[in-house]
């Protein structure tokens, strides 16, 4: 299975974080499994960490998903274009983002948010 990570997922991921769920755990560790990051979670990170909304260093996350078998998942044109063409059932631009990207490549958006559910088959909400 191919994976994206939601940010949050990520993040939980690279604390070591009790809140991942056990089978979001599973998944990334399945190595039959290929798991990738998108730059618009390390943008999420920052813009939320300097707005005081989120508690993370980007840089040291940006160092670790890098180190760790993730591969990145570069953020093109036409992902940004596809966020046009989602229907408006969820405003985060982050997440819209994702959603289009997880949509195009195609990948299963690995995410805690269950109302990304509404997208479709390539969220996998856990």
């Amino acid at each position: 299975m191919r994976l994206l990570l939601d940010t949050h997922i990520l993040l939980w991921w690279l604390k070591d974080d009790a809140l991942l769920p056990a089978q979001a755990a599973a998944l990334i560790e399945d190595r039959r499994n290929e798991v990738f990051v998108s730059p618009m979670s390390v943008w999420e990170i920052a813009i939320k960490s300097q707005l005081g909304r989120l508690k993370a260093d980007v840089d040291e996350v940006r160092t670790a998903a890098l180190q760790s078998v993730f591969r990145p998942l570069p953020f093109n044109l036409e992902h940004a274009a596809a966020v046009a063409r989602l229907p408006h059932q969820h405003i985060d631009p982050f997440d819209r983002a994702l959603v289009a990207q997880a949509l195009l490549e195609p990948l299963a958006l690995l995410t805690h948010n269950q109302s990304l559910a509404a997208y479709g088959e390539n969220v996998l909400p856990v």
